[in-house]
């Protein structure tokens, strides 16, 4: 390996391509991370990392396909053999499609769709890269996750007269959620850190009605993944406040 990878912490960010995973690499570059920018399509990932490594970043793309599991193998198998260890993941893949629809009448198909993207895609790739991330000295996962998964704000039925919400998008977050707790738990005894984050409400080509621009909304992962040493593991977050699960 290389002296001037092996100086440099090494991070990993899915969903990247645009949006708050184009910030979020941004940030964590400008913050003298090597990043590998990683995008379902390879053509729109390599494009995005260009224009980051113009504005002297530094930044490489890499293929993280939901639907392709090989993709998983085949980023695993880069880290392994060209860098030797992963420092940073942030898990930003994410998907909504129920947003017209409550529990009461959910589609199957959406239901599973999602999860299949949201919550068990996110742990396989987070499993098969673990063993790079524990030879980190410093390992932090980020789980982007979102407000609505959590359970004890759903549970204040004063709040039920704001409406009701996605049950596949947001039950999709709340097992993330839960994935990240108990992740933390099982790493307790290393050095790696594992939490969730919440963006806030986000302009994204998805979400053009958001309340806030994309670097905004990356700022909570990227502090988490920057955590130092005393920093929490097994939390959710926005902006430092913590959010209950």
């Amino acid at each position: 390996m290389a002296d001037g990878i092996v100086a440099r912490r090494i991070g990993l960010v899915t969903g990247a391509n645009r949006g708050i995973g184009l910030a979020i690499c941004r940030q964590l570059a400008s913050n003298g991370v090597t990043v590998l920018l990683g995008a379902r399509d390879a053509a729109a990932g390599e494009q995005a990392a260009a224009a980051l490594r113009a504005e002297g970043l530094d930044i490489q793309s890499i293929r993280i396909d939901t639907a392709d599991p090989q993709s998983f193998e085949s980023a695993r198998d880069f880290l392994a053999h060209k860098l030797g260890h992963l420092d940073i993941l942030v898990n930003n893949i994410g998907m909504g499609f129920d947003w017209g629809h409550t529990a009461a009448d959910v589609p199957m198909r959406l239901l599973r769709e999602t999860f299949e993207i949201n919550f068990f895609s996110l742990v396989d790739l987070t499993q098969r890269l673990l063993p790079l991330i524990r030879l980190s000295h410093a390992g932090r996962i980020v789980n982007h996750s979102s407000a609505i998964g959590s359970l004890a704000r759903r549970a204040d039925q004063a709040a039920w007269s704001e409406g009701d919400w996605p049950l596949a998008y947001s039950a999709s977050k709340t097992a993330l959620n839960a994935f990240t707790l108990h992740l933390a738990c099982a790493l307790r005894d290393t050095r790696i850190k594992v939490n969730a984050a919440h963006p806030g409400v986000v302009r994204t080509d998805p979400n053009p009605q958001g309340l806030i621009c994309p670097e905004e909304g990356a700022r909570t992962a990227v502090a988490l993944a920057l955590l130092p040493e005393e920093g929490p593991t097994g939390g959710f977050f926005h902006l430092g406040d913590a959010i209950a699960l």
